[in-house]
């Protein structure tokens, strides 16, 4: 349905998808070289006591690997496609969900800058930048088209108690040298959002960098993706919100620390017009 109402809304004259930009950019897109994965062999004999009064003991063979999981149903749909709405579309959708936000007059190489002013579905999108000076701060700028994929992604992360998502940056300005009028792509057109910590209602936060434990070249959703190692609790609910986002198609490009080390602490999650797939790893 949402695929169905993101197509409905593009207009037959504005479905022009925005200009790559040629930009320079810290994430290039090349499959990263695998880090081998050393396997031990132990032996460890452990006691169980079951709800019945007999004791067991027996001697298992582990690897320090843990068994291949997809991390949910892997059947991803095409990315919605928020990328091919033209501004003023893109502003009355949001006004139709009644999203807070308040339009940005002009930012260099983005289509539709706004600022949100509020949560969505309860959930609010920062910086780390304090707060009196996110009315001003352009890292708080962001494409209205991203917009609408992070509300589709807010309603999955209230699901996981989260009310916060600190991030990195979402728009980062294009030189000044940069044509008047030419739409970037990415950060430089603020399609794009690194998403550091998640922060919960009851005050746990997961920190990417912290909790994620990955291992650059291992896959993290789908057939072949492995759990965390450590598994912990907090580096499974991170893999189960990027993977839902991703099998959900709200998101054309999702890079984690599996990437490379530049994205070892944090998950740079993008829309990308003109891209029909999707870039996971």
């Amino acid at each position: 349905m949402r695929r169905l109402l993101a197509a409905a809304l593009v207009p037959t004259l504005a479905c022009a998808p925005a200009a790559t930009a040629r930009v320079d950019s810290p994430y290039a897109y090349a499959t990263p070289t695998p880090t081998p994965t050393s396997t031990s062999t132990s032996t460890s004999t452990s006691t169980s006591t079951p709800t019945s009064t007999s004791t067991s003991t027996s001697t298992s063979t582990s690897t320090s690997t843990p068994t291949p999981t997809s991390f949910g149903t892997w059947d991803p749909p095409s990315p919605l496609s928020y990328a091919l709405l033209d501004k003023s579309t893109c502003e009355n959708e949001l006004l139709r969900r009644g999203v807070p936000f308040a339009p940005v007059d002009s930012a260099r190489g983005v289509l539709a800058p706004v600022r949100l002013r509020g949560g969505l579905h309860g959930v609010y999108y920062h910086s780390g930048v304090p707060l009196a000076q996110r009315a001003s701060s352009p890292w708080e700028i962001v494409d209205c088209r991203l917009v609408l994929a992070l509300d589709d992604f807010a309603s999955q992360l209230a699901a996981h108690g989260i009310v916060e998502v600190v991030h990195y940056s979402m728009y980062r300005p294009p030189p000044s040298s940069w044509p008047t009028g030419r739409l970037a792509s990415r950060h430089p057109g603020g399609l794009a959002i690194d998403a550091a910590s998640f922060v919960k209602q009851d005050g746990e936060t997961l920190v990417v960098e912290r909790d994620f434990h990955g291992r650059i070249g291992a896959a993290t959703c789908g057939p072949g993706a492995r759990p965390p190692w450590p598994v912990t609790a907090a580096a499974v609910e991170l893999r189960q919100i990027v993977c839902d986002a991703v099998n959900a198609g709200l998101f054309h490009v999702a890079l984690t620390p599996d990437f490379n080390g530049a994205h070892r602490n944090h998950f740079h999650l993008e829309v990308a017009a003109g891209r029909g797939g999707q870039y996971v790893h």
